[in-house]
């Protein structure tokens, strides 16, 4: 419970319920489509399941494979379907049942709907349906939807996943660290090193949180960590082969 509490509170998942709730909100004329973007790493599916059980949201993740009828088999096994009959028939049964609950419908890895030509029957779905629909994609996503006009037409203000605070650090310390203190300076290297990813910063804390047990640390400070660095995501050099 506290895990779930203090994952409410981290900046990109607030951000995310908002950009929800403003959508589930919004007057009836207004558009019901909506995009969160940022680099990977930013934590923007950990902050899109936090809302879909927060708004009890379908929520489907794009694989790059997927065909027409395949993005419409996930949708229809997401909201309790069974897969049936032609695209169309698919469509038509999502968008109905969709108009019937009321629920948003979340799309992760948004990046491959649009790069596999499906977007145009995400729009269909929203439109037939009025269900809020959320897409969730990497850092270029707004630029991409521009180029399909008639979805772009349809799109909320698009809403940015933001780089890991100290504060997100602190929280996320909370569970990936929980029995161990650190020390202010060594919070700014682990924050610095991991380039401010999320997902970074809490592989980071498993990591030092493993080292204090292995020293029977309960506080670790930059002089016990010593000159080691954090993970960024570099790629080790290469090795010399004799």
């Amino acid at each position: 419970m506290a895990g779930t509490t203090t994952i409410a509170t981290l900046r990109n998942v607030v951000a995310m319920v908002q950009l929800v709730e403003r959508v589930m909100t919004r007057a009836p004329t207004l558009p019901g489509m909506a995009c969160f973007y940022g680099p990977s790493g930013y934590g923007k599916s950990h902050a899109a399941t936090y809302a879909a059980n927060t708004f009890d949201a379908y929520y489907v993740e794009a694989e790059s494979t997927w065909t027409r009828g395949a993005f419409c088999e996930a949708i229809c096994l997401e909201l309790g379907l069974e897969p049936r009959g032609r695209i169309d028939q698919m469509v038509r049964d999502i968008y109905r049942e969709l108009a019937a609950t009321g629920r948003p419908l979340f799309i992760d890895e948004a990046d491959h709907v649009i790069a596999r030509g499906l977007i145009e029957i995400a729009r269909d779905i929203h439109q037939k349906s009025d269900a809020p629909v959320i897409l969730i994609g990497e850092e270029n996503l707004p630029r991409k939807l521009m180029k399909w006009e008639r979805v772009h037409g349809r799109m909320m203000p698009p809403v940015a996943a933001e780089p890991g605070t100290l504060s997100d650090l602190n929280l996320l310390a909370e569970i990936y660290c929980p029995d161990v203190s650190i020390s202010e300076d060594l919070k700014a290297r682990l924050l610095s090193d991991s380039h401010n990813s999320i997902r970074r910063i809490c592989m980071n804390l498993h990591d030092l949180r493993l080292f204090a047990q292995r020293q029977g640390l309960r506080h670790v400070d930059g002089d016990d960590w010593g000159n080691a660095s954090f993970f960024g995501g570099q790629a080790p050099q290469p090795r010399g082969l004799k």
